[in-house]
C-alpha cells in the first residue's frame, strides 16, 4: 500500500501527466452528465418500460444500453452513444481494402490519416441521421407509452430530437478525440469503458440482493463469484497481452581498410499478438446474430422459423452461443488477415536491412509470418470465443443474474481490460521517462511470449 501511494504521489508530481489526468476525468464527467439528460418532450417518469425492454434478456439492446452507460434506456441526448463512430470507423477500415483512394490515403502518413478521420466523421453523421429516427420510432415498441411523448410523435418532436441525437453523438465523438489529444488513454475507448463500468454497481447489487433474499448461497456464493470473476479477468489480460516474438537480425555496413563489409547488428523482435483483432470479431458476430432471429420472425409460420425465433432470441441459449462462437472464430481469422499485413511487414524488413534468421528476405519472410499468424490465431480465436460465451455458461451453471453475468466475458470485459492496460502503459511511460517507478512492480508491463 505504501508503494502504491508513492506511485500516486509521483504521478501528481509530473505536471503534464497531472494535467492530462484532470482533463480526462473532467471530460468523462461531462459525458456521464449528458447521459442523464433526457430528450425534450419525453416524460422521464414513464421511461421504466424502456429500461425493462433493454435488459440483458433482449440481447443487443441490452449491450447497446451497457455501452452507452444507460443513456439508451434513459432516452438521453447521448442515447446513440459513440457506437455510430465505431461503426463508421469499421466501415472505412473495411472499405480501405477495396477502394484505391483510401489505400492511397493510408500510405500518405499524417495528411492521409487526417483525411481518413474527416471521412469517418462525415460517415458518422450519416449513420446517426439514419439511426436517430429509427431509435425514436422504436421507443413505443420498446415499452415507452404514448402518454410519455408530451409533444406527440409528430414532426415537431421527431425533427428536433433527431438534431439533438446527432449533435449528442458528434459531441461525444469530440469528447473522445479531445481526451486522446489532451488527456490520457484512447478517448473513444475510455467513453465506452466508462459507460460499461457505470452499469456494474447496479448489476452487482442486484446479484447480491438476489443471493441474500432468495437464500441461494448468500455471501459465500458471492465470494466464489468474485473469485471466479478475478480469474476470468486474469485470463483476459493474458489474452490481450500474449504475443509471439519473432527474432529479427539487422546487418550493419562498415568500412574497414577501404572495403565495406556486413556485420551482424543487434537482435530485435517482431511482436505478433495472439489476439491481433481485439474485440472486433465479437462485435461483428454480435451484429450478424440479428439475422437468425429476424429470419425466424419472418418465417414463423413454419416449424423451422418458430424454432429459430425461439432459439436465437435467447442470448444465453445453447444454439445461439454455438453459432456465436463459430462466427467469432471465423471473423477473428478474417479481421486478422486484413489488419496484419504480413507481406508489407516483410517488405519493410527487407528495405531496412533486417531478416529473420534462417528465412530468406522478401516473399519467404512474408509467407513465414503469415504461417505463424495462422498458427497463433487458432488458439487466440478459440480463447476469444470461449470468453465471449462464458456469460451464458455462468448463467446456466451458476444461476447468476444476467446483468452481472455479462461482466464475466464478452465485449464488455475485453474492452475494460484492453483500455485499462493501454492507459496504464501510457501512465507508465510518463513515470519511467521521469525516472520514477511505474505502476507495475517491474516498472513495465510484462509481455507474455
Amino acid at each position: 500500500m505504501k508503494k502504491f501511494l508513492e506511485v500516486l504521489s509521483n504521478i501528481w508530481k509530473i505536471e503534464e501527466l497531472r494535467g492530462r489526468i484532470i482533463v480526462t476525468l473532467g471530460l468523462l464527467v461531462v459525458y456521464r452528465f449528458g447521459a442523464q439528460v433526457v430528450l425534450p418532450g419525453i416524460d422521464t417518469a414513464q421511461l421504466a418500460g424502456l429500461a425493462d425492454s433493454t435488459g440483458t434478456d433482449q440481447g443487443i439492446l441490452g449491450i447497446l444500453n451497457a455501452f452507452t452507460g444507460g443513456a439508451f434506456a434513459n432516452a438521453s441526448v447521448f442515447a446513440l452513444g459513440i457506437m455510430p463512430y465505431i461503426s463508421a470507423s469499421i466501415v472505412v477500415q473495411l472499405m480501405g481494402i477495396a477502394i484505391p483512394y483510401l489505400q492511397k490515403l493510408q500510405k500518405e502518413g499524417e495528411s492521409g490519416r487526417k483525411t481518413i478521420n474527416q471521412i469517418t466523421r462525415w460517415l458518422t453523421i450519416g449513420i446517426c441521421i439514419v439511426q436517430a429516427p429509427a431509435y425514436l420510432y422504436s421507443l413505443s415498441a420498446l415499452g415507452v407509452p404514448d402518454s410519455a411523448f408530451l409533444l406527440g410523435k409528430g414532426l415537431n418532436f421527431i425533427i428536433p430530437s433527431v438534431i439533438i441525437l446527432v449533435t449528442g453523438c458528434v459531441f461525444a465523438m469530440w469528447l473522445g478525440e479531445k481526451i486522446t489529444d489532451k488527456g490520457i488513454g484512447n478517448g473513444i475507448s475510455l467513453l465506452i469503458m466508462i459507460g460499461i463500468i457505470a452499469t456494474m454497481p447496479q448489476s452487482f447489487v442486484q446479484e447480491f440482493v438476489s443471493r441474500t433474499t432468495n437464500n441461494t448461497g448468500g455471501l459465500m456464493f458471492m465470494l466464489i463469484e468474485v473469485i471466479i470473476w478475478f480469474v476470468v479477468i486474469l485470463a483476459s489480460v493474458l489474452l490481450v497481452m500474449a504475443q509471439r516474438q519473432i527474432p529479427v537480425q539487422y546487418a550493419r555496413r562498415t568500412a574497414s581498410g577501404g572495403y565495406e563489409k556486413n556485420i551482424m547488428g543487434s537482435r530485435q523482435y517482431i511482436p505478433l499478438k495472439l489476439n491481433a483483432s481485439g474485440v472486433m470479431p465479437i462485435i461483428f458476430a454480435q451484429a450478424i446474430m440479428f439475422v437468425p432471429g429476424l429470419l425466424g420472425k419472418t418465417f414463423n409460420d413454419t416449424a423451422v422459423g418458430q424454432w429459430m425465433e425461439v432459439q436465437f432470441q435467447d442470448i444465453f441459449g445453447l444454439a445461439y452461443n454455438i453459432l456465436f462462437g463459430l462466427l467469432i472464430i471465423i471473423f477473428t481469422y478474417f479481421y486478422t488477415a486484413i489488419t496484419v499485413p504480413t507481406n508489407k511487414m516483410a517488405d519493410d524488413l527487407k528495405r531496412s536491412g533486417g531478416f529473420i534468421p534462417g528465412i530468406r528476405p522478401g516473399k519467404e519472410t512474408g509467407d513465414f509470418l503469415d504461417k505463424i499468424m495462422s498458427l497463433i490465431t487458432l488458439p487466440g480465436s478459440v480463447f476469444l470465443a470461449l470468453l465471449a460465451v462464458l456469460p451464458a455458461v455462468v448463467v446456466k451453471l451458476m444461476d447468476i443474474q444476467a446483468g452481472w453475468a455479462l461482466f464475466y466475458g464478452g465485449t464488455s470485459l475485453l474492452i475494460m481490460v484492453g483500455v485499462a492496460i493501454d492507459t496504464v502503459q501510457q501512465v507508465n511511460s510518463y513515470l519511467l521517462n521521469r525516472h520514477y517507478d511505474g505502476l507495475m512492480k517491474t516498472g513495465k508491463n510484462r509481455k507474455v511470449a
